[in-house]
């Protein structure tokens, strides 16, 4: 293994600075200042994303961190999703939906929306609340209704903010 320390270095206008190869890892030491690498409108403050967006001041970003469209009909299936391995059919209107990577606690903020079936306008409920279990770190439980009646949703939507 080999290794190079040095205090600075300065790239020169026009030139490319490349660290390590596919694969590498560049770590710089923890006191370490590392500027220059993105835009002036994106930032960190210890371990935060922050970004101006044009609201007039850099913040804290807090993303979405698992969100799912699946047809909930006949056999379960996911259209798309982001941190979601798979979702569990529990029942008619009964859904789990299972995280890849687990959140850090259940105190996330759950959204979603659904439609019965697709280009009749019964948009019915897709709840989120303890009738279906409470949220956990590795899975939310989700309800579909019409009318307070469980029903298979053909579009069903969640998304997951912490």
């Amino acid at each position: 293994m080999s290794q190079l320390s040095v205090d600075s270095v300065d790239k020169q206008s026009g030139s490319t600075l490349t660290l390590g190869g596919a694969g590498t890892t560049v770590q710089p030491h923890a006191s370490a200042t590392v500027s220059g690498f993105l835009p002036s409108s994106i930032s960190t403050s210890g371990d935060d994303f922050q970004f101006n967006s044009g609201y007039g001041s850099t913040a804290t970003a807090y993303g979405c961190r698992a969100w799912v469209n699946f047809n909930g009909t006949g056999t379960v299936a996911i259209r798309e999703s982001g941190n979601v391995s798979s979702i569990t059919d529990s029942g008619t209107g009964l859904y789990i939906v299972n995280f890849t990577t687990a959140m850090s606690d259940a105190n996330y903020c759950p959204t979603s929306i659904g439609q019965q079936v697709s280009g009749v306008g019964n948009h019915g409920n897709l709840n989120i609340n303890n009738i279906a279990g409470a949220p956990q770190s590795t899975n939310l439980k989700i309800i579909t209704t019409v009318s307070n009646t469980p029903q298979d949703f053909e579009y069903a939507n969640v998304a997951i903010f912490r």
